[in-house]
């Protein structure tokens, strides 16, 4: 013999070798089976590719929708965009980069308003107001004469006008005729009070919670001053954004996406357990920071968004396109038709 096998079989052993190969191959039909299942499931949900800023609060939500799959839930692939800045987030919406991003509906009526077509639906109501050293003695807008005041943002800031409009109310006077407001980024000008470099800043809502937690006192929030200038609680002021065409194209995928954001909302209004999982991300350096990011961001999450609210809505785009002017709202006077994407509106 040129070849030996060896010795044959026994029939025992035969029985043996051929039912390893059956299971061997149901084995390896399964898995394959299991493989085609989870790239048929992959390929049946629908990308969206959500443009945030890389350390911007929004990442807290969308951190919450990945770690628990909210959106594969919705038959969503969502994938999330880092960008660096507010402008960047608006070229990637407008350069085809992003499917949607976080901005407020100001700048959609005024892109629309130039013919381009975007559509908003809310994200949080407007929030932060004006906090002042406990050393201070500044109590009220009156105590603010002759003092220079951190602004988060800048001259046209959303915040800043509202106050302007509120002085106007209250005290017959522009903050700008005895108020010297300082502009800047919310992390440097929190450094700057918190040093005494000025008694007082006006900042956005988790900047104004970590200097709660540092001791400084409130003065005034911008809820208080919506109140005072008759415009109803919960407006929304900062949305999700998208491409109007795209939203009709895609209407079941951002109608999957919206639910995964309402849903996780609801887990970080419920959830004290999930904030303490978030620690990590958010950085808070103590526990009573994040307990006032917490607190804070749960006092922003939205409520019921309808007729009332967008005639709220447009209220408040009367007083702030009045005072703003055109470096707010180009040349449309008027908030513009569309600007909230009626699939948001109940």
């Amino acid at each position: 013999m040129l070849f030996d096998n060896g010795p044959p079989l026994h029939r025992g052993g035969f029985r043996l070798a051929m039912l390893l190969l059956a299971v061997f191959f149901l084995a390896a039909g399964a898995l394959f089976m299991a493989a085609g299942g989870n790239q048929a499931e992959a390929e049946a949900l629908k990308k969206i590719r959500v443009g945030a800023l890389q350390f911007g609060t929004v990442n807290w939500e969308l951190n919450v929708i990945k770690h628990l799959g909210l959106a594969e839930k919705e038959g969503v692939d969502m994938e999330i965009v880092p960008l660096a800045s507010k402008n960047a987030a608006a070229v990637a919406l407008q350069g085809g980069a992003a499917d949607i991003i976080v901005t407020d509906w100001f700048w959609v009526s005024r892109q629309r308003a130039e013919g381009r077509k975007y559509s908003f639906a809310p994200y949080s109501v407007i929030a932060g107001g004006l906090m002042a050293r406990p050393d201070s003695e500044i109590n009220t807008l009156e105590d603010l004469r002759g003092k220079s005041i951190g602004v988060a943002g800048g001259p046209v800031d959303k915040s800043w006008l509202l106050l302007r409009a509120y002085g106007k109310e209250t005290m017959n006077d522009d903050l700008l005729d005895f108020v010297e407001p300082v502009y800047g980024a919310p992390p440097l000008l929190n450094r700057l009070v918190e040093k005494g470099e000025f008694p007082a800043v006006l900042t956005f809502w988790h900047y104004q919670a970590r200097l709660k937690a540092k001791g400084l006192k409130k003065v005034i929030d911008i809820s208080d001053v919506l109140d005072r200038l008759g415009i109803a609680p919960g407006v929304p002021i900062v949305g999700w954004v998208f491409s109007e065409k795209w939203a009709q194209e895609n209407e079941d995928a951002l109608q999957g996406f919206l639910r995964a954001s309402a849903a996780a909302k609801k887990i970080l209004a419920d959830s004290d357990e999930e904030w303490l999982r978030l620690e990590s991300l958010i950085k808070p350096g103590d526990d009573a920071t994040l307990m006032a990011l917490r607190d804070g961001y749960r006092e922003g999450i939205p409520g019921h968004f309808g007729a009332a609210e967008v005639t709220a809505s447009k209220n408040l785009y009367n007083i702030l396109s009045e005072i703003g002017g055109s470096k707010l709202v180009g040349d449309s006077k008027e908030l513009s038709p569309g600007t909230f994407w009626t699939g948001a509106i109940e």
